[in-house]
């Protein structure tokens, strides 16, 4: 019986759970011997999230090897950064064996790929009358619904949420005289024109006829602030959540990561802006561990090689607010755990459009009207001219006659067109293939017996550490004593009966902590003069046992970033 086909995913199309469900399903049942899937936990309204678990099983069970993770869509609308996974993974399970980088990638570590980290939202996102809430549908803090004020939604039922406007002589917005289409801001101190009150697509409550409040969404979390690292009330930071982890969605993320310590790098892919963001998030470069700033810096570099987009600091360059501190989920990997970690923003709108050389997040406040009529003409060359609505003449069940129109958030800001989403998923394996391959990984270098005595043995296991990372990844971990060293041991014979031999260990403990390994990451450029220990990737265990002659024992290391060696020796 032929084994089925490798799954053909569309990655211009966004999947419901359903449908990622299955898709997931037939790449497992295509390549069982590279691909598991497995539930990490269940959503607020009890759909599974699933997790792809991506290595050789031939070479070895995942969880003694050293992991690489990758999550997507953690906010309901971000639903490229799901692409981003799933194009991954189709990468890995089509490259093995023809590809020696991935090939020599799951036969040494292992994939964790999470493509929808919130499932509930990006349901609500996909529906037929879509809401494009931030994050999880469960309502917080508060559970009522609003008794005035205005609700967005897909109101004239075209599958989209977009503005609306109408004419008031003291609307802050006019046509741009450029284009009409557009609409831009009304000038300090300018009057005697036509001009625009413009809100969000959505119903009233209530309303007496003058004033129009834009009610929060209801599902007010945002679980990527639900993460224990920094974790604040929501009247310093918004949508955190009753405590650290409430939701289950970070839970499950949470619970998983700190059962596999093998994780020792990890991506999270958002939308949008276009750039790869570094820790720290809540402290400068300047009080950084130099040493951990020189690696992130190092392999941030590649990062923008490889994938096209610019590697900046999340503290100095991607600040919401200049007086305020955000944190998430690269707070808690990096600054708690100790492992490396990006989030990485997918696509940027205005950069597609020609505008360059602007501030990530201060243009979203304020920027040139030329700006938006490059966007405008974007729209009209390479959207077929949807990224911006025409304006088209509604009759509103409470505020009676409005237009609805401008730009689709939705479909060509959060997230590139259909045309697009391919060619941005594409940007990152490369990236992170060398990020995984470069994770420490522990090796066996040779097992040694030397008689000591008619029945007593001296047992030695050489490890050496083949990554380019050290087995503590980073100094923040051995600061946060989240990591140890090689965990030696030998596992003598246990029982009783005539068919286990008499063992015992003469000197040594059956289990115990050796060195951290460095990796062959050099300390200094050869222009300098290299000193210190140089073979500090390797360590040796050592046992003294009695034992008969010619009995066999098994024999381990453990490093919890690099994986397990074992070996068998025998006493001859």
């Amino acid at each position: 019986m032929n084994a089925p086909a490798t799954p053909a995913p569309r990655f211009d199309t966004f999947y419901r759970h359903d449908a990622l469900t299955q898709l997931l399903a037939d790449y497992a049942a295509a390549h069982p011997e590279l691909v598991s899937v497995v539930s990490i936990g269940q959503s607020h309204e009890g759909r599974d999230i699933w997790l792809a678990v991506v290595t050789n099983a031939a070479t070895g069970i995942h969880t003694d090897k050293p992991a690489f993770w990758a999550d997507g869509n953690i906010h309901a609308a971000e639903l490229t950064a799901s692409t981003a996974c799933l194009y991954y993974l189709h990468q890995l399970v089509t490259g093995y064996g023809s590809d020696a980088q991935i090939t020599q990638l799951l036969d040494t570590r292992v994939v964790y790929l999470c493509p929808r980290l919130n499932p509930d939202g990006a349901e609500l996102a996909l529906a037929d009358r879509p809401r494009h809430i931030r994050s999880s549908t469960r309502r917080y803090p508060w559970s009522e619904d609003p008794v005035d004020g205005l609700t967005m939604e897909d109101i004239d039922g075209d599958g989209r949420v977009l503005m609306m406007r109408i004419a008031d002589p003291h609307g802050g917005y006019k046509r741009c005289e450029a284009d009409p289409r557009l609409m831009v801001a009304r000038e300090p101190g300018e009057f005697g024109g036509e001009y625009y009150r413009v809100m969000p697509e959505g119903t009233l409550k209530h309303y007496d006829g003058l004033t129009v409040k834009v009610n929060a969404d209801v599902e007010g979390l945002d679980l990527n602030r639900n993460f224990p690292s920094q974790w604040r009330q929501e009247y310093e930071q918004t949508g955190a959540g009753p405590y650290p982890t409430s939701e289950p969605e970070v839970r499950a993320m949470v619970e998983f990561i700190t059962g596999h310590p093998n994780i020792g790098a990890a991506i999270s892919f958002h939308t949008h802006s276009g750039v790869i963001l570094r820790p720290m998030g809540t402290q400068s470069d300047e009080d950084m561990i130099a040493e951990d700033l020189w690696s992130f810096k190092r392999f941030s570099a590649l990062g923008a090689k490889l994938t096209g987009y610019p590697a900046v600091s999340a503290w100095h360059e991607f600040k919401y607010h200049p007086k305020e501190v955000i944190t998430g989920t690269q707070d808690w990997v990096y600054e708690h755990l100790g492992a490396l970690f990006w989030t990485v923003e997918i696509w940027a709108p205005n950069a597609e459009a020609g505008i360059t050389g602007y501030p990530w997040i201060d243009w979203y406040r304020e920027h040139p009207v030329e700006d938006d009529l490059k966007l405008l003409k974007w729209s009209d060359e390479q959207c077929g001219g949807q990224a911006h609505v025409e304006w088209r003449a509604f009759d509103h069940p409470q505020l009676g006659a409005v237009e609805i129109g401008g730009w689709d958030f939705q479909n060509y800001w959060r997230n590139p067109p259909p045309h697009l989403r391919e060619r941005e998923a594409a940007r990152f394996p490369a990236w992170m293939t060398q990020l995984a391959l470069s994770l420490p990984r522990l090796e066996l270098l040779r097992t040694e017996v030397r008689a000591l005595g008619p029945d007593t043995w001296r047992v030695r296991l050489a490890v050496a550490n083949s990554g380019w990372l050290p087995s503590y990844i980073s100094k923040r971990a051995l600061e946060r004593k989240v990591v140890r060293g090689v965990m030696f041991e030998i596992h003598l014979p246990t029982g009783s009966g005539t068919d286990v031999p008499a063992v015992s260990l003469v000197s040594g403990k059956s289990r115990y902590e050796g060195p951290q390994l460095e990796g062959h990451a050099p300390k200094s450029s050869l222009l300098s003069s290299p000193g210190g220990n140089v073979t500090a990737d390797r360590a040796v265990g050592e046992w003294v046992v009695r034992a008969p002659q010619g009995t066999r024992l098994a024999v381990s290391a453990r490093a919890d970033r690099a994986g397990v060696v074992r070996a068998e020796v025998s006493l001859d």
